[in-house]
């Protein structure tokens, strides 16, 4: 139990710590999220800093409650919304337009 909650406040003093930086100079800590994470360069400018910002949100919270599971689902999910970025045919596609509103799909009947 020691053990967990070193780990446990460490990590809460290290988000805390990177949410300060955040706050005085966000471009300083993209540099230093990039330098770990260098698919954030894939990201366009604004949703880097959407990124940056829910990342840092979400560590500060799993820092707080020893949750970190909402953080890494927004880990994987901003790196793979990187990886469609990367791919500039994919990342066009995905933008639209798309044609129509999709077929007509009828009204289920009430349940008995």
């Amino acid at each position: 139990m020691e053990r967990f909650q070193a780990g446990s406040d460490s990590l809460h003093i290290a988000a805390r710590a990177l949410a300060i930086v955040a706050r005085r100079n966000l471009s300083l800590a993209e540099e230093v999220l990039a330098e770990e994470l260098p698919w954030l360069t894939w990201l366009p400018e604004t949703e880097r800093q959407e990124c940056v910002r829910e990342l840092l949100g979400q560590l500060m919270a799993g820092a707080d409650t020893g949750e970190l599971l909402p953080f890494g689902r927004a880990l994987t999910s901003w790196r793979s919304t990187a990886v469609i970025w990367s791919d500039p045919e994919l990342a066009g596609d995905l933008q639209g337009p798309f044609p129509g509103d999709g077929p007509e799909v009828t009204r289920p009947a009430d349940a008995p």
